[in-house]
């Protein structure tokens, strides 16, 4: 079995190393621009350049390093007869629940008051929040989405989601298709958005959906930079429609110094970190479903390359 490792890592042994101990029996190699076809079963690969396609044409499935699979299947010859497998969590979706829980917490429970409080030393008490003023709407109820939405309805948050199709979460109202987006909308005071990115949700959150959300609503972008507009975001901002946005994800990262989104009080910027590819998960979950297909066996994770999820 021959596994070809195709990411930009500086340091690729940090990965390779992993699969031999998971899978001792495979011969692995590191992908470089002018090495001959290796005649590879299976491309471990993180944005692979079209080449690779070109060069090794005997691979039996790629697995994309990470769950947003938008940058793989735009490779304009990527193979549509072969599988192509995202990764299934390895560790993410805690991570992304962590991160939504802290802001939603923090912005609800108006923690920015007793720090500033704090620099002032001064002692004041703020009322209990009513979790009836802060309804909670998920966009994508994937595996990352269902676990931040069953993560703030633990917390007695109102919680909706939407997504292509009906969902049953418990503790969570489910909203489907396009006919019931602006009644999820309209529930919605924090919209989380944890959608893939497909030509459908690509400029979804535009200033049109924006003011369908709640007065003094909150936007938290942990999906894709492109999902929203930025431009829209800004206007809904200064007319007051939105008060605060917590972006982890960029159209461009990083994100350049002369954005508007650096001047904004409103806005809450890091470096996309809400969830970070963990090695040992990832390269486990992999080498499972290489074994599993080596004995002729059906596995998750198989993206639709038409769709894009």
């Amino acid at each position: 079995m021959k596994i070809l490792f195709v990411a930009a890592d500086p340091k690729p042994e940090r990965w390779t190393s992993l699969i031999q101990q998971h899978l001792p029996e495979a011969e692995i190699k590191v992908w470089h621009a002018d090495m001959p076809s290796c005649s590879a079963d299976y491309a471990i690969v993180w944005h692979p350049p079209a080449a690779l396609f070109d060069r090794e044409t005997q691979l039996k499935a790629v697995f994309n390093l990470g769950a947003g699979v938008d940058a793989l299947v735009q490779v304009p010859n990527l193979p549509r007869d072969i599988p192509v497998v995202r990764l299934e969590d390895a560790g993410m979706s805690v991570q992304m629940a962590e991160y939504v829980a802290y802001h939603v917490i923090g912005i609800s429970r108006d923690m920015d008051f007793y720090r500033e409080q704090q620099a002032e030393k001064q002692w004041k008490l703020r009322r209990p929040i009513e979790r009836s003023d802060w309804p909670v709407g998920v966009l994508g109820l994937g595996h990352i989405g269902q676990r931040v939405a069953r993560t703030l309805a633990a917390l007695d948050y109102q919680v909706s989601g939407w997504a292509r199709s009906a969902h049953a979460i418990e503790g969570v109202r489910s909203f489907a298709g396009e006919a019931e987006l602006d009644d999820f909308l309209g529930e919605t005071r924090v919209l989380i958005n944890t959608l893939p990115l497909t030509e459908s949700t690509r400029d979804l959150i535009d200033y049109a959906m924006l003011t369908k959300l709640r007065r003094d609503a909150v936007v938290i972008n942990v999906g894709r930079g492109e999902h929203l507009v930025d431009e829209d975001l800004c206007r809904a901002i200064k007319e007051g429609q939105i008060t605060r946005a917590v972006l982890d994800v960029f159209r461009q990262e990083p994100l350049p110094e002369a954005h508007p989104f650096w001047q904004m009080p409103q806005v809450t910027i890091t470096p996309h970190v809400s969830a970070r590819t963990l090695r040992e998960a990832t390269i486990a979950q992999i080498a499972e479903k290489i074994v599993a297909l080596e004995r002729g066996d059906a596995i998750s994770g198989v993206v639709d390359v038409q769709r894009g999820y």
